[in-house]
């Protein structure tokens, strides 16, 4: 039994919505994480990201781990102490990282071996050594096993052999992890686009028992119509009674989508980065305040939402804000970004709640497609 109860409390179709129990708090599913990879939500105070109705953050391992560095964080009271978020905590691993970041990664069976992309100082990241900065430097409450994935497009070589790699540290990283009553463990499901490999890596996850599954390897190039056809068959592959995790996802349809396939839990850098841009995430889809048409448009991006980035700023006000570089700009639209995220999150419970989600999700595709539609948008 985990340590946290994952409750269902209604599904429509494959979709599923619940609560995830946690001595922090609940997380209400399906769930979008905001990424707080350095120990803050770019642009945001904690408050600004609770005000949006987020109950957990992610953070990251690879990053901690580097600057200002796990044992630090551990000295000053830990993650949560840290950065003053008192609700639950999930860390990736920083597996994804290393691969994408690093100057130079060498993986051995053992662990990987980098060099940090700040400085070119040279590290080690076992399953064992990111557990242990994960779950007894850090804190975090959701923990995740040290993986290694592929980018797109792979071979099926390649992919079959990082997936089985991952397995066996997901073994590592259980023994390393242990029992523990305030925190729990998540295991990766990696194989690519291969429904072989998804099954072969599901089973081996499944023999080692974990608290929850992440589907990874997606959201790395193979773009939507790609990511959709593997969740038509990887979420299903995962135990009925655990949640399940799409890592790195992303654009609002994609949520949608995955929902709709049995997922459960999200995260992804879009809102903040794209609030960062000049970029604003709607019903109606992404608008890009960057553009002139909003010069003297003096309606708030979203009238009926609680956000007072959303409803209390004219697009008017915003455009000037972006095209003149204010920092503002990029806090208001970020913080806009996550409300919506949110509200999104929100609005596919209720649907699923209801058994309304198939009107939902075909309404909600035909607005996102309409926006991209418009001139200059």
């Amino acid at each position: 039994m985990s340590a946290f109860p994952f409750e269902i409390s209604a599904t429509d179709g494959a979709a599923r919505t619940g609560t995830l129990r946690t001595p922090r708090g609940d997380i209400r599913t399906p769930a979008f994480m905001p990424v707080g990879t350095a120990a803050t939500v770019k642009a945001l105070t904690v408050d600004q990201v609770s005000q949006t109705g987020a109950d957990i953050i992610l953070g990251n391992t690879y990053h901690l781990m580097l600057r200002p560095t796990a044992e630090r964080i551990q000295r000053l009271g830990g993650l949560h102490r840290f950065m003053r978020w008192n609700r639950p905590v999930l860390t990736d691993s920083g597996g994804f990282q290393v691969m994408s970041l690093s100057n130079i990664a060498k993986v051995k069976e053992e662990a990987v071996t980098f060099a940090s992309h700040l400085d070119g100082s040279k590290h080690v990241l076992s399953p064992e050594r990111s557990i242990e900065i994960q779950a007894d430097l850090l804190g975090s409450d959701i923990v995740m096993q040290l993986d290694e994935c592929v980018s797109w497009p792979a071979e099926e070589t390649r992919a079959a052999e990082a997936m089985r790699l991952s397995a066996r540290w997901g073994q590592r990283s259980k023994t390393a992890f242990g029992t523990r009553d305030r925190q729990v463990l998540f295991g990766i499901q990696q194989g690519s686009t291969f429904e072989s490999l998804r099954r072969e890596s599901s089973e081996r996850l499944i023999e080692t028992g974990f608290d929850g599954y992440a589907i990874g390897g997606l959201a790395v190039g193979e773009g939507h119509s790609a990511m959709c056809e593997v969740l038509d068959y990887a979420p299903a592959m995962l135990p009925t009674d655990r949640p399940r995790y799409l890592m790195g996802v992303g654009k609002p349809i994609d949520i949608v989508e995955a929902v709709a396939r049995g997922v459960d839990m999200f995260d992804c850098v879009l809102p903040t980065r794209s609030g960062r841009h000049g970029q604003a995430w709607t019903w109606d889809g992404a608008v890009n305040l960057k553009n002139a048409r909003f010069a003297e448009d003096d309606t708030p991006l979203d009238a009926a939402s609680d956000c007072p980035a959303s409803s209390g700023y004219s697009k008017a006000y915003l455009h000037h804000l972006v095209k003149a570089e204010e920092i503002l700009g990029q806090v208001l639209l970020s913080w806009h970004n996550i409300a919506f995220f949110q509200t999104l999150t929100a609005a596919l419970r209720s649907a699923i709640s209801e058994g309304r989600l198939e009107a939902f999700r075909r309404d909600f595709a035909v607005r996102q497609a309409s926006r991209g539609q418009a001139a200059g948008d």
